[in-house]
């Protein structure tokens, strides 16, 4: 016999789907919701425990769950492909809205902006990454683009292509970006050398390299902030 109250059975209050239609999406918890995204349980427990338990194998850190795979996600008993690319699905667009809160504006006026603009594409890579954000002279984002891709620790970054993509973008500023999987934000030896590379090199062409992002699944260090540039 089942050791739980099948959601059909609950008061109406304790129904996800009727919880947030009476009284509104802000009142449900993270497993509520992922219970109405995963829509059915097993035979042992309902679709917001199953929820809980997938909360759980991310240590209730959502931007942690956001970068689990398909694969990953299916080990979790009650989760097949389907529910996890559900699940997946969900989790993106919510770092797209994120993303295009600050997209609107299109304006960069601190590295908080940048990251809120960039930290989606980043954050949940298993790989490093290195991006650049194009600015024109007002600070307002023309584009940004992948320069180049790695293994787990590092990418390597040739620095003419950096620039080549930037006189293409029409742009008057930069800021560079890259993440580290490992969640280390202490900037490398070579992070630092080929920032200050880059650095130099974008004065001769009038250039500005305003700032150089490490992102992580959660958060960012900005080489402007501390005082690395």
């Amino acid at each position: 016999m089942p050791n739980y109250i099948a959601i059909k059975n609950r008061a109406v209050d304790e129904r996800p789907r009727e919880k947030l239609q009476n009284h509104g999406k802000q009142q449900l918890s993270n497993s509520e919701l992922l219970g109405i995204l995963l829509a059915t349980g097993t035979k042992n427990k309902s679709a917001v425990d199953l929820g809980r338990e997938v909360l759980l194998s991310a240590n209730n850190d959502l931007n942690k769950l956001a970068g689990l795979s398909v694969n990953e996600l299916c080990k979790i008993e009650g989760i097949g492909p389907a529910k996890a690319i559900t699940l997946i699905s969900a989790l993106e667009l919510g770092g797209r809205r994120s993303a295009q809160s600050v997209n609107n504006s299109l304006k960069i006026t601190s590295s908080s902006d940048a990251y809120q603009y960039i930290g989606h594409k980043l954050a949940d890579l298993s790989h490093e990454e290195f991006w650049v954000i194009f600015l024109n002279r007002a600070n307002h984002i023309l584009s940004s683009q992948c320069i180049s891709k790695g293994g787990f620790s590092q990418t390597v970054v040739d620095p003419k292509v950096v620039f080549k993509a930037a006189l293409e973008a029409k742009s008057s500023a930069i800021i560079l970006c890259h993440n580290h999987p490992s969640g280390n934000l202490k900037p490398s030896a070579a992070d630092i050398s080929l920032t200050e590379k880059i650095q130099s090199a974008g004065k001769l062409l009038d250039l500005q390299v305003l700032d150089h992002l490490i992102v992580t699944s959660s958060t960012y260090l900005s080489f402007a902030d501390e005082g690395m540039m």
